[in-house]
């Protein structure tokens, strides 16, 4: 039996995510090709918590016994975007910035590889085929509008809640 869709997507952006989050760690400071690596990592990582919310976890919090696990990952979600939007206000590159930086990596590989280990394979195993079609279509659907919100809308702020 393959993996559904849904989850093959989202893992397919958490690797690109991962990728990207390598690269700027192997870059130092203040440059143009560091500057331009974090903005693409900030609007791939805010147009995908948004989908990922509208498709898989607005499913799971329907669903009692999925419920607990979709609220601790849009709890994470939220800290992670707080967290970018704290960086936008240091300047790039500073030592409190590489800070931020470590802290948010740290914090995001931790919760992709649990949404990866624990809490995909809980959901496919508690929905049926036909709902994790409709949540790939729904997650095709929105990244490309949350992608187009996320250029607007900078991380931390409020026009999301």
């Amino acid at each position: 039996m393959s993996e559904p869709e849904i989850y093959r997507a989202l893992k397919a952006d958490h690797d690109k995510q991962r990728s990207m989050l390598k690269q700027l760690s192997e870059l130092n400071g203040d440059t143009e090709k560091r500057r331009a690596l974090f903005e693409q990592f900030r609007l791939e990582l805010q147009s995908h918590a948004a989908a990922e919310e509208e498709s898989l976890y607005a499913v799971m919090l329907a669903n009692p016994e999925l419920r607990d696990d979709a609220r601790h990952s849009v709890s994470e979600h939220k800290e992670v975007d707080d967290l970018l939007g704290e960086m936008i206000d240091l300047p790039f590159g500073s030592k409190e910035w590489e800070e931020h930086f470590s802290h948010i990596r740290h914090r995001y590989e931790h919760h992709i590889d649990e949404e990866e280990e624990e809490m995909f394979p809980a959901a496919d195993q508690e929905l049926d085929d036909a709902t994790e079609k409709k949540m790939a279509a729904t997650y095709e659907e929105r990244k490309p509008v949350e992608l187009e919100i996320a250029r607007d809308n900078p991380p931390g702020s409020d026009e999301r809640d």
